[in-house]
């Protein structure tokens, strides 16, 4: 049995991928890879901001960057074309996301055929303090699907 190379496997075809997602271009996330570990990152600005009396990151900003860091990770490791829909997703708000970039990095714990997995965590200025964590559900299209 032969093993197929995933179509998005460069960094420019991960940032392609997330270039065709409005939502991720809005809040300025891009991808950053290292061998065979990628890690997402959402660029501060300051239309991220919840909370401008601390001033914190929004919660839907946070939450969006976990979708999304777990949306890439699937492409990146699948090599799907179309953007897996989430079937449910949770979120745990650990501390306050500071005015700062976001980083994040996602692991499929579990795939299917049709559904995988995905636990992701996003953090700022030290990856063993995470500001949030998910565990969501992906329905991933089949090849042989048609749209309708």
């Amino acid at each position: 049995m032969s093993e197929t190379k995933p179509a998005t496997t460069s960094t420019s075809d991960l940032n392609r991928f997330l270039e065709a997602i409005p939502y991720a271009r809005f809040m300025n996330i891009s991808v950053d890879r290292k061998g065979n570990e990628i890690t997402t990152v959402m660029t501060f600005e300051h239309k991220l901001i919840g909370n401008p009396v601390l001033p914190a990151l929004h919660g839907g900003a946070i939450g969006a960057f976990l979708e999304m860091t777990s949306i890439i990770q699937l492409a990146f490791e699948t090599g799907i074309a179309a953007v897996p829909k989430p079937i449910g997703l949770t979120i745990d708000y650990l501390r306050s996301g500071k005015p700062l970039d976001t980083y994040g990095r996602a692991q499929i714990t579990k795939q299917g055929r049709r559904v995988a997995t995905v636990h992701a965590e996003a953090w700022q200025e030290d990856r063993t303090r995470p500001i949030a964590a998910a565990h969501g559900h992906f329905l991933l299209k089949a090849a042989d699907e048609t749209s309708g």
